[in-house]
């Protein structure tokens, strides 16, 4: 058997996040996943500002290194209308997992995480804990779940690994022809029921897909192909689906000395789905827990300590879904394309939003004072 300081199950960018935060302060790390990498995972890659913040101050550099492109301007529509085109936006970049993963990976490696990759798990022991990989068991006094959204660390835990009446779904294809230079990045709220599109231009093609809340959406494979259809695409390229656990979270994201972060902990934003920002964050944060825990000999205080960590982001997550409503409601729709059409403000916040220069408090403050007129509008219609 061989010991370490911490386990990490899961080598996505949450995992990536805590084994080289946790590495670098001196802890023996193993990082465990059943892939070898590179592999393909399905995400639209959009890097938000947010994400580019929590990558510099956790990997402590500046890009990552893997192809980026990097966008300036965005287009939003909602329900069919173009409700807004800009430019000199705030940077976003945008990436392949396939190659941003790996990139993060080895940055984890290189910091001094024992790279237990490409192993099959065997054996899960969530009370030791341990973690058996063909025949042979690694242990350590805690364990960090960031196996993403059918987490089996979170079956071990709770039974299953989310909720299926608060857990959504995304189908998506990678076109590898040549985007055109200037094409911008695109999000279609709308393009499935409590969900959206998206049409991301990247250094090797573009990524285009839809996703929405499961329950809402008995056939999002004709929803992909109308948005292929209103885009003027027309592909053969095989479709990848994954389910997103937007719109809730585990209020206590983990137990004993297991924590779960990013996917596995259902962080991920309940408007625009994204999740790698808040992957980034909770790997580190699950991380400075377990150091923390650590150097006092009481490693059972680090999910206490995890979960108070986690508090902004909860509190984010909660905020986004106060709003969402106003953007999915039909009474609301027409007064949500009508806003963002017309309110500077709204749509400076948003784009600060997407940039990581504010949360979703302003917003939400922005959203419930105009609460009055959505109503009014929504009666008149």
């Amino acid at each position: 058997m061989a010991e370490f300081d911490l386990l990490v199950l899961g080598a996505g960018p949450a995992g990536s996040a805590a084994a080289v935060t946790a590495a670098r302060a001196g802890l023996r790390v193993a990082l465990i996943d059943r892939h070898s990498f590179p592999r393909d995972k399905l995400c639209g890659g959009g890097f938000t500002g947010r994400s580019m913040r929590y990558f510099r101050e956790i990997f402590a550099t500046g890009m990552p290194d893997t192809p980026v492109l990097r966008q300036d301007a965005i287009s939003f529509c909602a329900f069919g209308h173009e409700i807004g085109h800009f430019t000199g936006i705030p940077a976003l970049h945008m990436t392949m997992r396939r190659d941003l993963d790996h990139a993060l990976v080895r940055a984890a490696v290189a910091a001094g995480a024992t790279d237990l990759t490409g192993q099959k798990v065997t054996a899960l022991d969530i009370d030791q804990p341990s973690v058996t990989l063909g025949g042979q068991a690694v242990t350590a006094p805690l364990l960090i779940g960031a196996d993403g959204v059918n987490s089996t660390t979170a079956r071990a835990l709770f039974g299953r690994a989310f909720d299926p009446k608060h857990i959504g779904f995304a189908l998506e294809v990678e076109l590898p022809a040549e985007t055109p230079p200037g094409t911008p990045v695109r999000i279609d709220f709308g393009a499935a029921d409590w969900g959206y599109g998206w049409d991301f231009p990247k250094t090797c093609g573009r990524t285009i897909g839809v996703g929405g809340v499961l329950r809402r959406n008995t056939d999002l494979k004709a929803n992909l192909s109308a948005y292929l259809a209103a885009l003027g695409v027309a592909t053969d390229a095989p479709v990848k689906g994954q389910f997103l656990p937007f719109g809730t979270y585990r209020r206590q994201p983990g137990r004993g000395r297991v924590m779960l972060v990013g996917d596995a902990a259902g962080l991920v934003d309940p408007i625009t789905g994204e999740g790698i920002a808040y992957a980034l964050k909770s790997g580190q944060l699950a991380a400075v827990s377990a150091i923390a825990a650590l150097r006092t000999g009481a490693p059972e205080t680090a999910l206490d300590q995890y979960r108070k960590a986690l508090s902004p982001i909860h509190r984010a997550i909660s905020q986004a879904r106060m709003i969402r409503p106003f953007i999915f409601y039909p009474a609301f729709r027409n007064s949500f394309v009508s806003g963002f059409r017309n309110s500077s403000t709204l749509r400076s916040e948003y784009l600060r939003l997407l940039a990581g220069e504010t949360e979703y408090g302003p917003i939400t403050r922005r959203t419930l004072a105009r609460l009055p007129r959505f109503l009014a509008r929504s009666v008149l219609n």
